[in-house]
């Protein structure tokens, strides 16, 4: 019975964020290179991104989320300045580079459940108009899958629990992968995560129903020039699962001198989110709070998100224009 009891808890701690399996991101806008591979290089920079997301602060076992990535171009020559006319000047490359690179290592932990590893990833990048770049790209992801035994107390030191798989942990390969449309004015993305729906193997026949789960994403946004330092960003970011409810993100951001914005969005689950961001010189500062509309609410603190970004590469690297941060 006591095993019963904590397999109950683990299974329930798996669907508590509605069969949430991958994390959460509120900023997605800011590092579209988390849920979509073929997003590394497109916009030509050298970049680095650390986020920390804390869900649910104040909830026991609530989500917790770092990760670091690195994503870049590989360019074959530098760029050259071109005169269009006599107030106008663009980047242009001498050959166009169309490989982006990049990976990034991350933790997250939901409930009993830990995940830490690692994804690389290949895009293919090429012209389809004037202005208009469409990339392709695929990842490989590894990480390793356990449970936290140490948050379960058994009064038998012989509890074959304690020496499964579930304990050991196992490392679980798959792949993602995503298309990506950037245009000046506009972009859209669409991904599918977790493509061999690795089945999580713990030894047990209570988990045999318990699959990691294709996930699929498609975002847009759009960029209305309000006036010389106004800008306005209606997007929207759309989620689902093979049992996951689809569950959307529809918000709009002002950007400010194009160095500084604030941003509102709805989360159809039933939470409001609010972000606020900086520029300075090649550094991004990102804060993003989630206020949750449900019940759970009333025992936490919010859900809190800091971005920080670094980006090179403003100059003989620029691409003929540049995706805003």
């Amino acid at each position: 019975m006591r095993r019963a009891f904590f397999i109950s808890v683990f299974i329930a701690s798996c669907g508590l964020a509605s069969g949430q399996q991958l994390p959460l991101y509120s900023q997605y806008l800011y590092n579209k290179f988390l849920v979509n591979p073929a997003v590394a290089g497109s916009d030509g920079y050298t970049s680095f991104n650390l986020t920390a997301r804390e869900q649910w602060v104040g909830y026991y076992g609530a989500p917790r989320t770092f990760s670091f990535s690195a994503q870049w171009r590989l360019l074959k020559r530098s760029y050259i300045l071109k005169h269009t006319s006599a107030r106008r000047t663009i980047y242009r490359p001498a050959t166009d580079g169309r490989v982006g690179l990049g990976g990034y290592v991350f933790s997250n932990r939901n409930g009993l459940v830990q995940r830490t590893g690692f994804q690389l990833s290949y895009a293919y990048h090429m012209w389809i108009q004037p202005q208009t770049q469409l990339s392709m790209g695929l990842a490989f992801t590894g990480y390793h899958f356990k449970i936290d035994e140490k948050q379960i107390n058994f009064e038998d030191p012989n509890e074959p629990w304690l020496n499964d798989n579930l304990r050991r942990g196992i490392f679980v390969p798959d792949a993602t992968f995503g298309i990506y449309i950037l245009n000046a004015k506009y972009n859209a993305g669409f991904s599918a995560e977790q493509l061999f729906e690795a089945s999580a193997k713990l030894g047990d026949k209570a988990y045999s129903n318990y699959n990691l789960q294709r996930h699929y994403y498609l975002f847009g946004a759009y960029y209305f020039e309000l006036n010389p330092l106004w800008e306005l960003e209606p997007s929207f970011l759309f989620r689902m699962s093979e049992e996951l409810r689809p569950q959307a993100d529809v918000g709009v951001t002002f950007i400010y001198d194009k160095g500084f914005w604030t941003g509102l969005a709805y989360r159809t689950n039933g939470a409001v989110i609010a972000n606020v961001g900086v520029q300075y010189q090649n550094m991004f500062i990102g804060y993003g709070f989630d206020f949750t509309l449900q019940e759970i609410q009333r025992v936490t603190y919010g859900t809190h998100e800091i971005t920080l970004a670094l980006k090179f590469g403003d100059s003989a690297r620029r691409y003929r224009w540049l995706d805003r941060y």
